[in-house]
């Protein structure tokens, strides 16, 4: 997978990280697929590296030093590429902007690339104690900014599917709430996502234990990420990955269809406007 192309000069801290891999590991003698073995990944995955279009994680970085002989040196430069986003996220919000499908699953909350600013606020305001005002702000610049990858001709294709409780749950108040879904049923009718809702009546689900989202590249294996309090993992083992997808086709087969959901996402909108004015 060597390429014997001249490499242009990196411009990006990304692109500098991954041309400084490249050569620590032809220094080192090993071919990518060699270090694949060693970071246990796909040599496609360490040749996005080293051209600075993904990152590794943490562990991935570690792995490296270790195959390279570099005392943490490539852990500690991760470390110093300052993110905005938490740092079980940030490869995550990495890969959005690269992704030609993305299949959302929620559990309980919208999920944060359709999120309205006053319902990113809510959240943010709900598990933040003693917040600042400007602290809020920054984080729902940061979170809304992301939707940003939704814009444009080489948007991404986009499934939504929802837990009926992500509707029903009030999240800063009707207003805000009734706000929140009708934009959702806005980009489903503009053909911007493609939408389905999961009925309390559906009972069970493949899904009902943790939120999902799965990710598919041109040029790299496919991804997904499951996230709780605190914490995620993006996984990318294959395996892993075929699981977590069979999963969302099961949950996916239990939804209402598109003007079901659609229907669905409008009236529990409603109900929020109307329970607003009570």
């Amino acid at each position: 997978m060597d390429s014997g192309h001249r490499q242009r000069t990196p411009r990006t801290p990304r692109e500098k990280y991954g041309a400084e891999l490249r050569l620590r590991r032809i220094a080192a003698e090993l071919t990518q697929e060699a270090l694949g073995e060693h970071v246990v990944c796909s040599p496609t995955l360490i040749s996005h590296f080293e051209a600075g279009r993904r990152m590794p994680s943490p562990d991935d970085a570690q792995r490296i030093d270790r195959a390279l002989g570099t005392d943490g040196f490539f852990a500690r430069w991760l470390q110093d590429l300052d993110t905005k986003y938490a740092d079980h996220f940030a490869a995550v919000a990495e890969l959005e902007q690269q992704a030609r499908l993305i299949q959302q699953f929620a559990l309980s909350l919208v999920p944060g690339l359709l999120q309205t600013d006053d319902y990113a606020r809510a959240v943010f305001r709900s598990y933040r104690a003693n917040h600042r005002p400007e602290d809020l702000d920054r984080a729902v610049v940061i979170r809304t900014e992301r939707a940003r990858v939704l814009e444009g001709p080489d948007r991404p294709v986009l499934w939504t599917l929802l837990d009926e409780a992500v509707l029903r749950r009030r999240v800063g108040g009707g207003q805000v709430m009734a706000g929140q879904l009708h934009r959702i049923a806005d980009l489903a009718e503009e053909g911007r996502l493609r939408l389905h809702v999961l009925p309390f009546g559906a009972g069970a689900h493949a899904l009902m234990q943790s939120l999902l989202t799965l990710m598919s590249f041109e040029d790299a294996a496919p991804v997904a990420y499951v996230e709780g309090l605190l914490t995620g993992h993006l996984l990318d083992e294959p395996t892993l990955v075929r699981e977590s997808q069979t999963s969302y086709a099961l949950a996916l087969s239990d939804a209402l269809s598109r003007e079901e959901s659609l229907a669905l996402v409008r009236a529990a909108a409603e109900e929020h406007e109307r329970g607003q004015q009570h």
